[in-house]
């Protein structure tokens, strides 16, 4: 066998690595879009739609394992192994938090119509959607003016979910006399801005892929 086909043997299907992280976003995406019903559910289907995201979050648990696998099985990879890891478990690390926020509102048995709750999901619907837009970029870094667009909003959804997190927190303990549902809630209002704060960590990971290949 000559030696360039050896060569060509070895070296990486590229798309292999950006299909598998948009898959994952996708996941996210749905997940989001589930997470986003329970508001205005009653409690009757909260169990279904927290069933639904298990499902997403198992699928992008396979997803991630993949990624690893790929990882250390490729001889060149598109950018940085250390970079490609960080960047699946920051991914992975969004969905945990999505699937715990449904989890609690099921174990919680809390009325998720709330509408610090509601803001903090949209605002999370909004970020993730622009996590998957940059994921989607990975193989156009050279557009870098477009990157740094996506990365600037993600940011921006992070500081606004802080913003309604601390202003739901001072009305919890302004208003809420009821000290069990008060834990509930916050730590509800926890998951999710943590959620938004990952997402926030996808796009630290996504810049510094940016700065190392442009």
């Amino acid at each position: 066998m000559q030696i360039d086909t050896i060569i060509h043997y070895f070296l990486p299907k590229h798309d292999k690595f950006y299909n598998l992280f948009e898959d994952v976003s996708r996941l996210l995406i749905d997940a989001t879009k589930l997470l986003a019903q329970f508001p205005s559910c009653d409690g009757g289907l909260a169990p279904s739609l927290a069933r639904q995201i298990k499902s997403l979050e198992h699928q992008a648990d396979a997803l991630t394992h993949t990624i690893f696998g790929e990882v250390n099985a490729t001889f060149v990879t598109p950018f940085d192994r250390e970079d490609i890891h960080e960047l699946a478990s920051k991914l992975d690390d969004i969905m945990d938090y999505i699937d715990g926020s449904a989890s609690r509102f099921v174990l919680y048995k809390v009325n998720a119509n709330d509408e610090y709750i509601v803001q903090l999901i949209t605002i999370l619907g909004k970020s993730v959607e622009s996590v998957s837009k940059g994921v989607a970029q990975l193989k156009n870094f050279g557009k870098s003016d477009d990157i740094q667009a996506i990365l600037k909003d993600i940011n921006s959804y992070e500081n606004e979910a802080d913003d309604v997190f601390a202003r739901g927190v001072a009305n919890l303990f302004e208003n809420e006399k009821d000290v069990i549902r008060l834990i509930k809630l916050k730590e509800i209002y926890v998951g999710l801005e943590t959620a938004t704060d990952r997402c926030e960590d996808v796009a630290n990971v996504l810049e510094a892929i940016l700065i190392k290949h442009t």
